[in-house]
């Protein structure tokens, strides 16, 4: 799977974006006629047995398998005037007489390969919008303000799991965090506690909150990359 924060880095500092999801996505991908018959399933009473002949939802590999067909139906246009993820893509180009060409190629390309994108999810000719968590746009990159406002406005955990969902939402921003390693390391013993009981957040643990706060606060400070 590529990194998300490359797909981000490479869709921002563009003039003009183009946002598609796919439709249905995985159901777009055939499964081979020999092997329809491994994931056959039976209906209750005499209704019979059934065969997938496309990739169903659920299965262990379908994320890879798509990521995997968007590779080579983009093999040349990924990271030149497209990036993808999974079903979500973005046309991107520094001009916008530039975006129509670099549209057309993308629904020919589509079109060829007969892959269907949803209709209701397009955002055609935009100057920003969220890829991928992360608002993208011609200066840079920004904090989703939704996902800052949560360790913002959050309040401190009360328990192992708190500080594990804590660090979950730190992770997701630590491009805008300067040395977030640093700052988390004091979370790093409660994280080893056996004993919920014995767990106390102490003025170390509110200073390195209350310091990631403040970097969530100018959530309006673009990526430096």
């Amino acid at each position: 799977m590529p990194m998300t924060d490359l797909l981000v880095d490479g869709a921002a500092k563009h003039e003009i974006l183009s946002f598609m999801d796919g439709h249905s996505s995985y159901n777009q991908i055939f499964i081979a006629e020999e092997d329809v018959y491994k994931i056959a399933f039976r209906c209750l009473g005499s209704i019979g047995t059934f065969e997938y002949v496309v990739m169903p939802f659920g299965l262990k590999n379908v994320v890879a398998t798509y990521q995997r067909a968007m590779n080579a139906i983009f093999h040349d246009m990924i990271g030149r005037n497209l990036e993808v993820y999974i079903d979500n893509v973005v046309t991107k180009s520094e001009s916008r007489l530039g975006h129509l060409d670099d549209l057309q190629s993308a629904f020919e390309r589509m079109r060829r390969h007969q892959l269907k994108m949803n209709p209701k999810k397009y955002a055609i000719g935009v100057s920003a919008k969220n890829f991928l968590g992360f608002l993208v746009h011609q200066r840079g990159i920004e904090i989703d303000k939704n996902k800052a406002k949560a360790i913002i406005d959050g309040p401190p955990p009360k328990n192992k799991k708190g500080v594990q969902s804590l660090l979950e939402q730190i992770n997701f921003l630590r491009r805008f965090i300067a040395n977030s390693a640093g700052k988390i390391e004091s979370f790093s013993s409660l994280l080893k506690l056996k004993d919920e009981e014995k767990f106390q957040w102490e003025e170390t643990h509110k200073r390195a909150f209350d310091a990631i706060r403040v970097f969530g606060q100018a959530s309006d400070a673009p990526s430096r990359t």
